[in-house]
């Protein structure tokens, strides 16, 4: 039963590789292959799930294969199949095949119909890879394919002001839950200094002996996954990035931000919930924020003037109400839950542009509002405060501006003594010397390379916030970016146990992508004469192949699984001790800045309006 659940992702990734090879005028065979794939996927899980259910539906758990071991630390894909899964899967499987018949018309003749499908099916290869995850390394993988297919959605009209920039804040968001998974694999790799898996995470007797003994290291991995769980599935405060992600085709909303990807944060808590069930105060905090969140969303979505807005609020507010049924043990019931605001959903987005159009005439003509509402109930003057906050969606995205985005810009401008110049006359001579060191640590004393690490990791981030926040040189933007990871690389050699292997693992794919891309980015620049960051060029009107190896290498320098880079990084949190929070979140935070400026440098090179364009284009409308 175990080797049946890697045919559930051997089969979008083989349906993915064939139609990455169809030509982009073939559209039937294009669509066909699709909806093959989804076809077989979907009768896979069906007929497997009865097969599991007749045989009294056991707890099935598979470690597949180990990517990299040395004797006191495994990176292993590991599968995991119960209830939770199986409800998933199912779910999953039939709203994509009912998408997939439905895009197959939605966007026929679009310019973009092959890459909508790719993209799709890159989305399914990463729903079931983080549904059917038993660690949460292999969840990762499958979140961060999540991610990127959802940025790739989002931009779908890449020619396009608006569409582009949400695909950034909402990627930006995503990086935040990204956060989130990674500090909470440190500290679990600390906690039972193994890989756990999910599977061990139901070994009652075992999770209470850890907690009792680590409290308060078990609440802050409770928070970090709470982190995670409340970016993905758009709970307060990350609310607003879901309306913006509407940007995207219909059918593209219906999938993802109706159905399932929105309800990932959901599958998070109840794959973790055995670890935080015990802490009241963790359930107390989802519960609340849940109930907050529900509230919230339902007022802004009685204002809504968007039909796809109104839809993502209302969305967001059940998904609210089943953070509460999670945190109350109510399992069976969030899945059912679940079940039934995605098949909603969906339905509402595919149907919305048809009914759009026939209500205009019912809007007109036959509109007659309701004579008595909730709100009349209240004093005047709270039930109009209400109206225009929720009118304003509660300054949601403003909050976020000013708690996120600009203190990362506001202290990226502050770095601007970082320079080509700086770099070759101190930083690289700098990085020179103590890579000597490194080699040499008889030389220093215990004391000064305690200090070296978090020393050498805050200029790699010094780095990267520069990267984030450079609005002219490409170039120096790129090398940046590739500047931080080695730093990081240099201050990990400093700490105990970090051999030279790990780090050229680490550092390789780095490497191989940093020049490629740098290559295409000097390709680009003898090709067309305005190559900056200042505002969005999209210069993959002209130049689409060079969009997609530039974009290749984007993914390589981010960490994305395609390089041992993803190993390396998952290496570095093994070699941070327990005691060294701060470094842990100082490495953590470069990480993800680094994701954003790096698909930063992408967006605002390759997408976006272009000034070549034979067509009139808005700078910025949809």
């Amino acid at each position: 039963m175990a080797s049946i659940l890697e045919l559930f992702i051997l089969i979008p990734i083989i349906g993915l590789l064939f139609n990455a090879i169809i030509p982009a005028k073939m559209e039937g065979l294009i669509s066909k292959a699709a909806l093959a794939t989804v076809s077989l996927q979907f009768i896979s899980i069906f007929s497997f799930t009865i097969y599991w259910l007749f045989n009294n539906h056991p707890v099935v758990n598979a470690k597949d294969f180990v990517l990299y071991g040395v004797p006191d630390y495994e990176f292993f894909i590991d599968f995991y199949f119960d209830k939770i899964t199986a409800a998933y899967l199912f779910v999953g499987s039939f709203i994509t095949f009912i998408i997939t018949i439905y895009s197959r018309y939605y966007m026929h003749r679009e310019s973009g119909y092959k890459r909508f499908f790719n993209t799709i099916l890159l989305f399914f290869v990463g729903y079931n890879l983080t549904v059917l995850s038993g660690n949460l390394e292999t969840l990762l993988i499958g979140w961060e394919i999540l991610g990127i297919s959802s940025f790739l959605l989002i931009a779908f009209y890449k020619d396009r002001y608006l569409p582009v920039n949400n695909a950034l804040k909402v990627f930006s968001i995503y990086r935040l839950g990204d956060l989130g998974i990674i500090l909470a694999m440190w500290a679990l790799h600390h906690f039972w200094h193994e890989n756990i898996t999910f599977y061990k995470l139901n070994n009652y007797a075992l999770v209470h002996e850890h907690l009792e003994a680590h409290s308060v290291v078990g609440v802050f991995i409770s928070l970090m996954i709470l982190v995670s769980a409340a970016t993905k599935s758009a709970q307060l405060p990350f609310s607003s990035w879901l309306p913006r992600a509407m940007e995207g085709p219909t059918p593209s909303s219906a999938i993802f931000y109706g159905s399932l990807s929105v309800h990932m944060g959901i599958f998070l808590l109840l794959r973790t919930f055995p670890f935080w069930e015990h802490q009241l105060s963790v359930r107390i905090l989802i519960g609340v924020l849940g109930l907050v969140t529900s509230i919230v969303a339902s007022l802004i979505a009685r204002v809504q003037s968007s039909v796809k807005s109104q839809i993502a609020y209302a969305s967001i507010s059940q998904i609210g109400l089943i953070f509460i049924e999670v945190a109350a043990g109510f399992e069976t019931l969030a899945l059912f839950h679940f079940a039934g605001n995605a098949f909603l959903r969906s339905y509402q987005l595919l149907v919305s542009p048809s009914v759009v159009s026939y209500l205009i005439k019912e809007q007109f003509y036959n509109f007659v509002p309701r004579p008595l509402t909730f709100e009349d109930s209240l004093p005047k003057r709270i039930e109009n405060s209400f109206y225009i906050l929720s009118l304003k969606e509660w300054k949601l995205d403003s909050l976020m501006y000013y708690i996120y985005w600009h203190p990362l810009k506001w202290a990226g401008r502050k770095m601007s003594f970082l320079n080509m110049t700086s770099l070759l006359r101190f930083f690289i001579p700098l990085y020179i010397v103590g890579l000597y060191f490194a080699y040499h640590k008889y030389l220093l004393s215990p004391q000064i390379q305690s200090f070296l690490p978090i020393t050498f990791s805050l200029i790699g981030l010094f780095m990267i916030l520069k990267s984030f926040s450079e609005r002219k040189k490409v170039v120096l933007s790129w090398f940046l970016v590739i500047m931080n990871h080695f730093w990081v690389g240099l201050a990990m050699s400093f700490n105990a146990d970090f051999n030279y292997e790990e780090i050229y693992i680490y550092l390789s794919g780095i490497v191989v992508a940093g020049i490629v891309g740098y290559l295409i980015i000097r390709n680009l620049k003898s090709k067309e004469r305005f190559v900056n960051l200042s505002h969005f060029h999209g210069h993959s009107y002209r130049h689409p192949r060079l969009a997609l190896a530039f974009f290749i290498c984007c993914l390589g320098l981010t960490g994305f699984p395609i390089t041992p880079t993803f190993i390396g990084e998952d290496l570095i949190y093994t070699h941070i001790h327990s005691e060294q929070i701060v470094l842990a979140c100082v490495i953590s935070l470069a990480f993800i800045i680094d994701g954003l400026a790096i698909i930063r440098i992408y967006a605002r090179v390759f997408l976006g309006p272009n000034a070549k364009s034979a067509d009139e284009m808005a700078f910025k409308s949809s």
